[in-house]
C-alpha cells in the first residue's frame, strides 16, 4: 500500500453536461492510482454528500464542466481543508470562462482570435460582416465542445447562437482560424511549471468537436506536431504565461489555433483536463517519457490548498 497520499477521494461523474466525460477520466484515474497501492476511492458528487468527504487525506479531483472545474467543488475542499488536485477556486472560475480568460489573455498582451458576445437583441448580420466567414460560436461557460457550431454561410449566425443560447446565457463568437488545432499540456506548479511537446489535431469532422473528441476513432494527433522548433519553444513560453495568468497551477491544457500565415492565437486553457484513452494531457506526457500511471502519480502529489 502506498501512504504516501493517505486516503484520497477521485471526484468524477457530477452532474454537468460533461458528466459522461468525467465518469471515463475518473474510472481510469482511480484504477490507475489503485494499481500503484494508493488508498483511493470513487466519489461522485452527483450521488454522495459533500459532508461523507470528511476523512479523506486529499482529492484528485477528474470532474468536468460546471460545478467540477468552475470553482465550485475547489471552494467546498478549501472550506473542507482536503487539499486537491489542479487549480484553485479564481484560476477554476476564471477558466471555465471563455469570454473573461480573452480579457485576461488581452491584458498581458497574448494574441487571441477577434471575437464578439451576443444576446437575442444583437445585430447578427452585423457581427457577420465584422468578423467574417467562418465563424465558431460557442458557450461561454461549457467544456468539451458541448454547444459549439461553424458558422461558414451568410444569415447562419442567429441559429448557431440559439444552439449555444441553450447551454448558457453567454455566447461568444469567434473569428475562423483555420490554419490548425494545437493544445499545449501544462504540468507543475511555481518555478518548476513546465509545458509539455505540442500535440496537433486533425480532426476529420468540420472541427475538433465532441464526437471528434471522445467517440472517433479517425481524429489523427501528431507529436512532434511539426512547428519549428523555434516557433514551439516560443508558443510554449506564451501558454505558461497564459495559464499563469488566470492563476493556474498543478496541470492544465491551453488550446492555440494557427492561421495560414503561421501566427497563433490562445483560445482557451483547461484546467481540469481530460484522462480519458482519447485525452490529450496523456499523450503529451508520455512522449515526454512519463507514461499514464506516472502521470497520475505527478498530478496528485501536486494536490494543495490555496
Amino acid at each position: 500500500m502506498n501512504k504516501d497520499f493517505g486516503k484520497v477521494a477521485v471526484l468524477f461523474g457530477g452532474k454537468s453536461a460533461e458528466r459522461a466525460v468525467s465518469l471515463n477520466s475518473g474510472s481510469r484515474v482511480l484504477a490507475a492510482l489503485q494499481h500503484q497501492g494508493v488508498d483511493a476511492h470513487a466519489f461522485d458528487p452527483a450521488e454522495r454528500s459533500l459532508d461523507e468527504l470528511k476523512g479523506f487525506d486529499r482529492a484528485f479531483i477528474a470532474l468536468h464542466g460546471r460545478f467540477g472545474e468552475d470553482g465550485t467543488i475547489q471552494g467546498a475542499l478549501e472550506l473542507m481543508g482536503i487539499p486537491y488536485t489542479g487549480s484553485g477556486v479564481l484560476a477554476s472560475a476564471l477558466g471555465m470562462d471563455k469570454w473573461r480568460t480573452k480579457l485576461m489573455w488581452q491584458a498581458v498582451g497574448l494574441p487571441v482570435p477577434a471575437y464578439a458576445l451576443v444576446n437575442e437583441h444583437s445585430d447578427f448580420a452585423e457581427v457577420e460582416e465584422e468578423l467574417g466567414l467562418p465563424l465558431f460560436v460557442k458557450p461561454a461557460c461549457e467544456g468539451s465542445s458541448i454547444g459549439i457550431s461553424k458558422v461558414k454561410t451568410e444569415g447562419g449566425l442567429q441559429a448557431a447562437y440559439a444552439a449555444a443560447a441553450e447551454h448558457d446565457k453567454l455566447v461568444l463568437v469567434e473569428q475562423g482560424i483555420t490554419g490548425g488545432e494545437y493544445t499545449v499540456a501544462i504540468i507543475g506548479q511555481g518555478d518548476d511549471m513546465r509545458a509539455l511537446p505540442i500535440i496537433k489535431i486533425e480532426p476529420a469532422n468540420e472541427f475538433y468537436d465532441y464526437e471528434a473528441k471522445y467517440l472517433r476513432d479517425d481524429t489523427r494527433y501528431l507529436c512532434p506536431c511539426g512547428l519549428p522548433a523555434e516557433k514551439e519553444a516560443e508558443i510554449q513560453a506564451g501558454a505558461l504565461k497564459a495559464f499563469r495568468a488566470i492563476g493556474g497551477r498543478g496541470w492544465g491544457r491551453v488550446d492555440f489555433l494557427m492561421d495560414e500565415a503561421g501566427n497563433h492565437y490562445y483560445l482557451e486553457v483547461n484546467t481540469s483536463p481530460g484522462m480519458t484513452d482519447h485525452s490529450l494531457v496523456p499523450m503529451a506526457a508520455r512522449v515526454a517519457g512519463m507514461d499514464y500511471e506516472q502521470l497520475v502519480l505527478r498530478v496528485l502529489a501536486l494536490a494543495t490548498l490555496g
